[in-house]
């Protein structure tokens, strides 16, 4: 069982290597490549694969919460120049707007779980819309929500936006039966079943999916893959 970590930044490249040689992140291989180079079958294999790497930290916060290094996991933080207040807003006409090769990849390999972190300004550009409706199209159930870095007691307020997208399969391995509009019927603390809020079950170190919702894509609306960048010509079809 072993890592991926896609992470074209050399300085922060050799920061992985130096946390994985000291066991403080899942072991496993750096690739520097952009991920505009990657392929499906080079990530055959592995266990978990972590895009847009920086230095581990999707890694190190699925060891806090209990996320053993052999579950199956993706995560990607996506360039968020583009829909940062700080740069120049183009939006999915940047073409620093990596989630639709993102989405490429997941589309073409599935991966069971998916996780990923944008700056809250992307909201605002329908950035989580047109993610969420792609996910939808693959069967994936999807949410989103919104944190401040105090939340956590860091000194300032930095709001982040984390999403998490759960398959159809692993879904069913793990929760049973779910119906359309985010609710189990009958499943004590699931959203919209008994009242309470659906916060997640940590038993088996497992986000058990309560209160996840399962989008149907839009009507009238396209997947963000469809208006931002183009595809590369082996994820066109997701059967690379």
């Amino acid at each position: 069982m072993s890592a991926y970590y896609n992470e074209m930044e050399p300085y922060a490249a050799q920061w992985l290597r130096n946390l994985i040689d000291k066991g403080l992140i899942a072991k496993g291989e750096v690739d520097e490549r952009s991920i505009l180079d990657v392929a499906p079958a080079d990530l055959r294999g592995f266990t978990q694969c972590h895009f847009f790497a920086g230095i581990g930290g999707w890694s190190l916060a699925a060891r806090l919460a209990g996320w053993p290094d052999e579950r199956p996991l993706w995560t990607g933080s996506a360039p968020c120049q583009p829909f940062s207040t700080a740069g120049q807003q183009k939006g999915t006409a940047d073409e620093r707007h990596l989630w639709p090769v993102f989405f490429g990849l997941i589309r073409a390999c599935r991966p069971p779980v998916v996780m990923g972190e944008q700056v809250a300004a992307a909201v605002g550009k329908d950035w989580l819309d047109g993610v969420l409706a792609d996910l939808a199209s693959e069967d994936y159930a999807g949410r989103g929500v919104d944190i401040p870095a105090c939340a956590v007691d860091a000194p300032h307020i930095r709001q982040r936006l984390y999403w998490i997208a759960v398959g159809d399969a692993e879904r069913r391995r793990c929760d049973g039966p779910w119906v359309s509009g985010g609710t189990r019927e009958g499943v004590p603390g699931a959203s919209g079943a008994d009242g309470r809020d659906g916060s997640p079950s940590s038993a088996g170190g497992y986000p058990a999916g309560r209160g996840v919702q399962l989008l149907r894509r839009p009507a009238g609306r396209s997947g963000s893959h469809r208006r931002g960048a183009r595809l590369p010509d082996r994820l066109q079809s997701g059967t690379a």
